[in-house]
């Protein structure tokens, strides 16, 4: 379960970002917070995994809010200034929408916000393999549980994941898919290829083989998969 904050002075972007958030699972609103002074108070006895925090609010801005945080939980920026995105950044935040976003953009910044990329300021997120992820495939947009991932291929303009019963082709690159799941449970062992260290059922040579698929080991990627898997 991620527990979030809404943090902006609209209303109205509070109701966007609810509905957003009530189309996926696993998304737990903790509070409303029509100022970064009510943030405060409530983080100062609680803790939650995620941040919503608009930028332009009254009594106390957005990054200013952040810096006075000694251990923030993880932060989606939704603002409609976009000039503020490297400042933001350079402040770890996970993703930065600028309003209006669709949910499809959304989708992206909450699936980041779902993996481990920082266990030291927030140790209590781990992506396991009971976890799932969106794609988004043919216009519509799937829940996939991470465990049912066999490998990931880049095929020109989009990447192909392969599932135990099923594939998809999503409209992403290769890095794009990778970013979204577990270096723990995953690992790219060539420039084309994504593999579930799970699924492995035998490496030979520079080549793993997945339930009969052969699947290359690039020579830049082999001694770091090697290494990987403790071999």
């Amino acid at each position: 379960m991620i527990t979030y904050l809404i943090i902006d002075d609209e209303p109205i972007a509070h109701d966007i970002v609810k509905g957003y958030c009530d189309m996926l699972p696993n998304m737990k609103l903790m509070k409303h917070c029509y100022d970064a002074l009510e943030a405060l108070e409530y983080l100062r006895e609680h803790t939650v995994h995620l941040t919503f925090l608009d930028l332009n609010m009254p009594k106390l801005k957005g990054f200013e809010f952040l810096k006075t945080l000694s251990v923030p939980p993880k932060v989606i920026v939704t603002t409609a200034y976009q000039e503020h995105a490297l400042e933001g950044y350079e402040l770890n935040i996970i993703d930065y929408l600028l309003k209006p976003f669709s949910f499809e953009r959304f989708l992206k910044a909450v699936n980041k916000a779902a993996l481990p990329v920082n266990e030291e300021l927030n140790p209590k997120i781990d992506l396991t393999e009971d976890e799932r992820i969106f794609l988004y495939s043919d216009k519509k947009h799937y829940q996939v549980q991470v465990s049912d991932i066999k490998y990931v291929e880049a095929a020109g303009n989009y990447t192909k994941v392969v599932l135990i019963k099923s594939q998809l082709i999503v409209r992403e690159k290769l890095s794009n898919v990778l970013n979204l799941l577990s270096p723990d449970m995953f690992i790219q062992v060539h420039k084309s290829f994504i593999v579930s260290k799970s699924h492995i059922e035998v490496i030979e040579g520079n080549r793993i083989i997945i339930q009969g698929q052969q699947i290359p080991i690039g020579r830049m990627y082999k001694e770091k998969v090697l290494s990987s898997l403790d071999l």
